[in-house]
């Protein structure tokens, strides 16, 4: 059951000033680095806790509709069902009424239920279903929770220490832990 990203977040955790700032940094000449060495941090930071930190679309593709009717989201925190479709039998999109799904967003993987009668069968036995989602805090880094922001700027500092260490590089500090710890959402 993969999740294909088809729109990333339209805002960072942290502005480019206040990475620089939080790096010490008073020049223009690395921003270039900086910028993508944060985009860097909040996709490891995500990786760590299994959550989206600002508001990002994905589409869930699946073979079947599950038998127990119930969907696992692999993208949390799950914000909305955008839309929904599967392939019919001639090959074109058959749209999916969003009132055939219920989303249990207060729990942690989320979970999608299917009403069994109100959805169309795929006509294809391969990736014939897609569920187009939105996953994340928020739309800014004002809905992050400020740990999440935090561990941002660890991360952020260790890519910029270690940017000229080859190889595996070296170990996030350890309190990095204490920050994403209490945010990881386990796997059902």
């Amino acid at each position: 059951m993969p999740a294909i990203l088809l729109a990333g977040p339209t805002v960072e955790p942290l502005t480019l000033a206040e990475a620089k700032t939080y790096l010490r940094v008073d020049h223009d000449a690395e921003d270039a680095l900086i910028a993508s060495l944060l985009t860097a941090a909040r996709a490891t930071v995500e990786a760590l806790t299994r959550r989206c930190l600002i508001d990002q679309d994905w589409r869930l593709v699946r073979d079947a509709w599950p038998a127990s009717g119930l969907i696992p989201v692999p993208v949390n925190p799950l914000r909305a069902i955008l839309a929904a479709h599967v392939i019919g039998a001639e090959g074109g999109d058959v749209e999916v009424p969003l009132t055939a799904f219920t989303a249990d967003t207060a729990r942690l993987p989320a979970l999608i239920r299917v009403e069994r009668g109100a959805v169309p069968a795929p006509g294809r036995p391969l990736a014939g279903i897609a569920l187009d989602l939105r996953a994340g805090h928020g739309p800014g880094a004002d809905h992050v929770p400020s740990p999440l922001v935090e561990a941002v700027r660890v991360v952020l500092a260790h890519f910029y220490e270690h940017r000229d260490v080859p190889g595996p590089g070296a170990a996030f500090p350890a309190r990095l832990d204490a920050l994403v710890g209490p945010y990881r959402v386990t796997r059902l």
